[in-house]
C-alpha cells in the first residue's frame, strides 16, 4: 500500500472513531500525529531496506508488531503525560491500522495472506531487490501504480481506493481542515504581532519627532 494510501486509511478511522467516540472533530495535532505514524513504517524500513541494505526487505523493523506495539504505548502514554491524549491515540491507531493494511493490500495483490512481515526479527521478509536503491525501487512501483490507475478498466479495489481517498477528503473539510487551519491561524497571530509591532514602532518614532 502506498504512503498516501495509509495516511488516507489512518485519517478515515481516526476522523470517524472521534466523531462517534467524543462527538468532536480531530484537531491539527491529532491529525498530524494519525496522518505521520500511518506512513512511519515504511519512513523507517523503505529506506533502511532499499537505499541502504540494513534489512532483506522493505518489510522490517518498523512494520513489526514487536516495536509497534509497545511503541504506540510508549508515545500514547508521554503524549498523555503532556495532556494530549488524543493525539496520542492518533498515533497508535494511524501506527497500528498500517500492519493489517499491507496484509490485506499483499492478499489482494499477490493472493496470499502474509502474516510474516510483521513478525521481524521472528521472520524476515524475502528479500524483493538484489541492488538496493530508494529511488529507483520507488519510480519502479509509482509506475506500476499509475498503470493501474489509468488502465482502462480499474478494479474494484482501485475503485475502493479512490472512493475511500474520496471520503477522507470531505471527512477532513467536514473536520474544518485540520492542520491547514491551524497553519491558517498561526500565520494570522503572527502576522497580527508583527503588524502591531510595527504600528508600536511607528508610534515611538512619531512621539520622539
Amino acid at each position: 500500500m502506498w504512503p498516501w494510501e495509509h495516511a488516507i486509511v489512518g485519517y478515515v478511522a481516526y476522523s470517524l472513531f472521534c466523531h462517534l467516540y467524543y462527538r468532536d472533530s480531530p484537531d491539527g495535532p491529532e491529525a498530524f500525529a494519525v496522518i505521520f505514524a500511518s506512513v512511519l513504517p515504511d519512513l523507517i524500513d523503505k529506506p533502511l531496506a532499499w537505499e541502504y541494505g540494513v534489512f532483506e526487505s522493505g518489510y522490517a523493523l518498523g512494520h513489526s508488531i514487536f516495536v509497534a506495539v509497545p511503541l504506540s504505548i510508549a508515545v500514547g502514554l508521554l503524549a498523555r503525560r503532556w495532556g494530549r491524549g488524543r493525539a496520542g491515540l492518533a498515533f497508535a491507531v494511524g501506527y497500528l491500522l498500517h500492519l493489517p493494511a499491507d496484509v490485506l493490500d499483499g492478499y489482494y495483490r499477490g493472493d496470499v495472506v502474509e502474516f510474516g512481515i510483521l513478525l521481524w526479527p521472528v521472520e524476515r521478509g524475502a528479500t524483493y531487490h538484489e541492488e538496493p536503491g530508494f529511488a529507483d525501487q520507488f519510480v519502479h512501483f509509482l509506475g506500476q501504480y499509475r498503470a493501474e490507475l489509468t488502465g482502462g478498466d480499474p478494479s474494484t479495489y482501485v475503485l475502493a481506493q479512490l472512493g475511500l481517498a474520496g471520503l477522507a477528503a470531505l471527512l477532513w473539510l467536514y473536520d474544518g481542515a485540520p492542520i491547514l487551519r491551524e497553519c491558517a491561524l498561526g500565520g494570522k497571530r503572527a502576522g497580527g504581532r508583527l503588524v502591531g509591532g510595527l504600528d508600536r514602532r511607528l508610534r515611538s518614532l512619531g512621539e520622539r519627532e
